[in-house]
C-alpha cells in the first residue's frame, strides 16, 4: 500500500471503511490535537478533554463501516466532537451545579457571537424547564442550585425535613435530565452545524 500521507481525506475515509488501520492512524494523527484544543477550550480540563477525544476516536474506529460523511472529514469530526462536548456537559451539569454550564462561555473573553447566542438560548431553556417544576420543588431546587444553600439550611428556611428537601432536589434533577438534551439540541442546533 502507498504512503497514507499522500492520500486525501476522502481517500482515507474509503480506506478506513475497508479496515485499513493505517488510514485511522493518519486521521487520528492529523486531527487529534486540533480536536483536543477545541475540547479543552470548552471543558477547561485537560484530563476531561483527553478522555473525551480518546473515547470519540475509539467509537469512530468501532463504527468506521457505518460512518456516513457527507461533507468534509474535518467538518464531520468537529461537529461530532461538539455533540460529544454537549453530552459530556449535560451529564456534568446534572451531576453537579447546572450553573457551571451557564457560566462556561461567559468566563471567556473571546466568545463568538454564535456561542454567546447559544449560551443565552440555553439559559432560557434551562429556566423554562425549572419554571415547570412544582412550586415547592422549584423553590428547593433554586435555593440549592442558585443560592448554594445546604439541605439543612433549606429545610430550616422552608420548614421541611432534610429528607423532604433531598427528595425535592432528586425529583428536580430527574425532571431536568429528561428535558435537558432537548434544550441543548433546540438551543444549540445552529451552533452545532457551523
Amino acid at each position: 500500500m502507498s504512503n497514507p500521507h499522500n492520500h486525501t481525506d476522502e481517500e482515507l475515509i474509503v480506506m478506513l471503511r475497508e479496515d485499513e488501520g493505517v488510514a485511522f492512524k493518519k486521521i487520528y494523527t492529523k486531527y487529534w490535537y486540533e480536536l483536543y484544543v477545541m475540547t479543552n477550550k470548552r471543558l477547561r480540563s485537560k484530563e476531561a478533554a483527553e478522555e473525551l477525544i480518546q473515547n470519540f476516536f475509539t467509537t469512530f474506529w468501532i463504527n468506521r463501516e457505518k460512518i456516513n460523511i457527507k461533507g468534509s472529514l474535518k467538518a464531520y469530526l468537529h461537529t461530532a466532537i461538539r455533540y460529544s462536548i454537549i453530552d459530556y456537559m449535560a451529564k456534568e451539569a446534572t451531576r453537579n451545579n447546572y450553573l457551571e454550564l451557564l457560566s462556561f462561555s461567559y468566563q471567556e473573553a473571546t466568545n463568538t457571537t454564535e456561542e454567546t447566542i447559544f449560551i443565552k438560548e440555553l439559559e432560557n431553556g434551562i429556566n423554562g424547564v425549572i419554571s415547570k417544576l412544582p412550586a415547592k420543588c422549584r423553590k428547593v431546587f433554586e435555593l440549592s442550585r442558585k443560592e448554594h444553600k445546604s439541605n439543612k439550611e433549606i429545610a430550616e428556611l422552608l420548614g421541611l425535613s432534610e429528607k423532604t428537601v433531598e427528595n425535592h432536589i432528586t425529583n428536580a434533577l430527574k425532571y431536568f435530565r429528561v428535558h435537558y438534551k432537548v434544550i441543548l439540541i433546540a438551543s444549540g442546533f445552529a451552533w452545532l452545524l457551523r
